[in-house]
């Protein structure tokens, strides 16, 4: 099985083109991958499946544990530049986890093999904002509890996120955690904690999406790199809400797979 290593700001993939149908992993075959030490290493894997008339492909995501995901701001990202890499476009309509979206390579080095990535993301419905335990839970095509903290650079993400995470009296489904701080420069610091990853990733799409809506600054950095979120506010909603930032294609390579 052919496989495409990207990481969108630090948050990594395996990628495969699955148009043809001939690839059916299995949860413990896609976390075996996903193991940074006995696999490729990654936070997620992606198919590029095929799509019904009037889409360009589907997008399958899949978390690090193997099991289906919601969906993945950066996979979408990194998978539209796959995408466009297979011949595509450059202005993509898809499908994925949380229904249509369109992307747009802004920028793509063939040399580098990286670029810039702009996607569509879901619009988010004012009245599904919620206060909670001092900060904001809210969907961007994957749920998010954002909370302020001081001194991000030292705070203990994993240990507090793993915490919030499974505070099942107040997320029943579980959540992403996002941290966050302001910057002297007027950028919003963003640290994360991925659910189905169950660590800390270098980024998460949906999460800088989300502390974006809720702080109303659309500058945000990250441990991998750094962010433009641009939405249109109307009186009951969230629309046009378009995530843009850094894309690269790190490897190409061969798994011998036993689940085929």
């Amino acid at each position: 099985m052919e496989f495409f290593k990207f990481d969108g700001a630090g948050n990594d993939f395996v990628v495969v083109d699955n148009r043809k149908g001939k690839y059916r992993l299995n949860t413990e075959e896609i976390a075996r991958i996903c193991h940074r030490r006995f696999g490729v290493g990654a936070d997620g894997l992606m198919t590029l499946e095929s799509a019904p008339l009037g889409y360009d492909f589907e997008m399958r995501y899949y978390n690090s544990d193997g099991r289906l995901g919601s969906m993945c701001g950066n996979g979408g990202r990194c998978i539209a530049a796959f995408a466009s890499m297979l011949g595509l476009g450059s202005k993509l309509h898809f499908l994925g986890y949380d229904g249509p979206h369109n992307a747009e390579i802004i920028l793509w080095d063939k040399e580098q093999r990286k670029g810039i990535v702009r996607l569509g993301m879901r619009s988010v419905n004012m009245d599904t904002v919620r206060k909670v335990a001092g900060g904001w839970f809210l969907d961007t095509g994957s749920p998010h509890y954002v909370q302020r903290v001081e001194d991000l650079g030292h705070y203990d993400v994993v240990g507090e996120g793993s915490r919030l995470r499974n505070r099942t009296d107040l997320f029943p489904d579980g959540t992403n955690v996002d941290f966050i701080e302001d910057l002297p420069e007027g950028r919003l610091s963003v640290r994360t904690y991925e659910r189905g990853v169950e660590d800390e990733t270098w980024a998460c799409g949906t999460g800088v999406t989300a502390c974006a809506i809720v702080t109303g600054n659309h500058r945000i950095v990250t441990r991998g790199g750094n962010f433009q979120v641009d939405f249109d506010i109307t009186d009951a909603a969230y629309e046009n809400v378009c995530l843009t930032g850094p894309v690269s294609l790190n490897f190409i390579g061969q798994w011998t797979s036993s689940a085929q």
